[in-house]
């Protein structure tokens, strides 16, 4: 599962002086112009395929030259904000939401020349969620170009369920009768294979029972609502249904492994649990899950291209013109199969275009990738209340609050009551 955290601490350091930066390394020359294109395809096969887009790109476009600047995908958070204090942003960056929430909270994202390149591109192109996830705070503007996500439910193997007489589980009490069906702990089995480590992975887990709740982290004023009956009910459940998994604290190899190797005949994961059973397993006989309680909740995340402010209006102009460029359905498509199955496209023409569905992964799991990516719809993450989507989650997530309450309530003894307590009395001082 890839996540993309942020340093926030390094963030506040950002001084005003640094709003309306620019890269000085852009240039411009009679009638061409150089802008950068910051990116994390560093494997040999997305590169190429990078390279490939961009030099389609410049074919068509004489007049604008692209200088790629290639980056471990743990190494961004850093080379942005080195690249911030020196004024020196590239015009085109890749980055997760949390990258572009921070950006956006430092005033140094171009809301105004993303929003324009979402209107000439119709939004109506855009799976609903995925827009929503990049959405700035007042729901007006956008803090990046949505290119690629990856969605999270419960994947079950069908055969397994099926030798019980279990059907898809559609709602929490179901969820719970299959987990407790499969569990044998004298025998090493468990009904599901779940996140209760101290890790962003447990927030975005129960962030799905708590929101098919409508139990939320911000109201709409962006106050805390951790102390809620909603909320409550949501931690016990999870709590009751920890019952039925692996003991200890799970992350992402431990959920990942106890599914694939058939310890558990479900798991919360993300979508980038599809690689491995195409390449390991049999796709036709996964499934894919969102049991609700009073309203269906996915948790998702987007990778987007985003606009720093301060550009020359040339450099600008050449961003919002490759950025275009690349959100072509056939160049979308491109950009999406680099990880095919694992990345999710956001784009709904690309669902629907031969050269997705005829790729031999998306093919082997059928109408299954259909309905995978179509789950962007149903997307709902804490911090996104309607059209608002706060800044102040960021500092939420990396706090760690949340998943230090999940942990605390499964793996450790401490009551629904005294977790929501310790996580409100954390997340007050961390928003003071």
């Amino acid at each position: 599962m890839k996540l993309k955290r942020f340093g926030i601490m390094a963030f506040i350091v950002l001084s005003a002086t640094l709003i309306g930066c620019s890269s000085e390394t852009s240039q411009s020359k009679g009638g061409e112009v150089t802008i950068e294109f910051m990116h994390t395809s560093v494997e040999q096969e997305r590169l190429k395929v990078v390279n490939g887009l961009i030099e389609e790109f410049e074919k068509v476009n004489p007049d604008i030259n692209i200088d790629p600047v290639v980056v471990e995908e743990g190494s961004l958070s850093t080379k942005i904000i080195t690249l911030a204090q020196a004024s020196e942003l590239p015009e085109v960056i890749e980055v997760g939401q949390q990258h572009a929430k921070m950006l956006d909270k430092n005033a140094l994202v171009d809301t105004e020349a993303l929003k324009s390149v979402i209107s000439d591109i119709g939004k109506d192109e855009y799976f609903d969620g995925a827009l929503k996830l990049v959405r700035t705070e007042d729901g007006e503007g956008f803090r990046g170009i949505p290119m690629s996500g990856w969605v999270q439910g419960i994947w079950y193997n069908k055969e397994m369920l099926a030798s019980k007489g279990f059907d898809e589980p559609q709602n929490w009490e179901e969820l719970l009768e299959v987990a407790k069906a499969f569990t044998d702990k004298a025998n090493q089995k468990y009904g599901i294979a779940m996140p209760t480590v101290e890790a962003g992975m447990s927030e975005q887990a129960f962030s799905q029972f708590a929101l098919s709740n409508k139990a939320n982290i911000l109201n709409a004023n962006g106050e805390i609502t951790l102390n809620t009956p909603e909320m409550k009910e949501a931690l016990e459940y999870y709590k009751k249904l920890s019952q039925y998994t692996m003991p200890g604290s799970n992350g992402v190899t431990e959920v990942r492994d106890a599914f694939m190797n058939g310890t558990a005949p479900m798991a919360i994961y993300s979508t980038y649990i599809l690689p491995a059973v195409y390449a390991q397993g049999d796709p036709s006989n996964l499934g894919f899950a969102i049991p609700k309680k009073e309203q269906e909740a996915v948790f998702g995340t987007v990778s987007s291209l985003t606009i720093p402010t301060g550009l020359k209006e040339q450099q600008k102009e050449a961003a919002q013109k490759f950025v275009k460029f690349l959100s072509k359905t056939e160049n979308a498509t491109e950009w999406i199969l680099m990880a095919p199955g694992g990345a999710q496209p956001v784009h709904k023409s690309v669902v629907a275009s031969e050269a997705y569905q005829s790729n031999k992964v998306i093919n082997a799991f059928g109408d299954l990738s259909t309905e995978i990516a179509e789950s962007f719809n149903e997307i709902q993450v804490f911090g996104l209340v309607e059209n608002k989507n706060f800044v102040k989650m960021g500092q939420i997530s990396s706090s760690n609050a949340i998943p230090i309450m999940v942990n605390r309530v499964t793996v450790g003894d401490a009551s629904v009551e005294e977790g929501i307590n310790a996580a409100q009395e954390q997340l007050e001082k961390v928003l003071e």
